[in-house]
């Protein structure tokens, strides 16, 4: 097992460009619908706990599918195979940006770059809003507080943390409300 998690996130940390958020549709893909390690469900719940705890969420995801497929070996193998290929490609550019940052090439490289990082991160977001509920009334709202949580950070400058507390507090008090009725 340490092997196949090895070799998963070794192809998903070297085909992602973008960090953590633009390799979950592909964690998706290798860990729910190709080799079934989790379900669906599963891996929505495993996204939301490795935003929340600290560090990266492309560790913490491998760290959970690792501990969960394959305990202690597994989580070392799939942080590895998650780590590696940043590692070695942030050494390699950190080595020739210097020389090479000014060229028109390498410039255009990573504005071309961006749109795709922007989609990367984006169809995550949009499928776990289609899914965060069986009831659909409840996505419609999920994607409205998702949207004018995203607005309020970019547009109104505001702190993503009074933001995400706002949002709890807005959550336990419809629930409160729902299981009043």
């Amino acid at each position: 097992m340490f092997f196949q998690l090895f070799w998963t996130y070794l192809k998903i940390g070297t085909f992602t460009l973008g960090g953590g958020y633009a390799m979950l549709p592909l964690i998706q893909r290798e860990v729910v619908d190709r080799k079934g390690w989790i379900d669906e469900e599963e891996f929505l719940n495993m996204i939301a706990l490795a935003q929340a705890a600290p560090g990266l969420i492309a560790v913490n995801s491998a760290i959970f599918i690792g501990w969960r497929v394959g305990g202690r070996k597994g989580v070392c193998g799939a942080v590895l195979g998650a780590v590696l290929p940043s590692f070695l490609i942030i050494l390699a550019i950190a080595m020739l940006f210097a020389e090479w940052k000014e060229q028109p090439a390498v410039e255009a490289v990573f504005k071309g770059v961006r749109p795709a990082v922007v989609a990367l991160i984006a169809a995550p977001l949009v499928k776990m809003a289609r899914t965060a509920t069986k009831d659909k009334g409840h996505n419609a709202i999920f994607l409205l507080v998702s949207l004018a949580a995203a607005l309020l950070i970019w547009l109104g400058h505001v702190n993503p943390v009074w933001v995400i507390l706002a949002t709890i507090v807005i959550t336990l008090i419809g629930v409160r409300l729902k299981t009043k009725n």
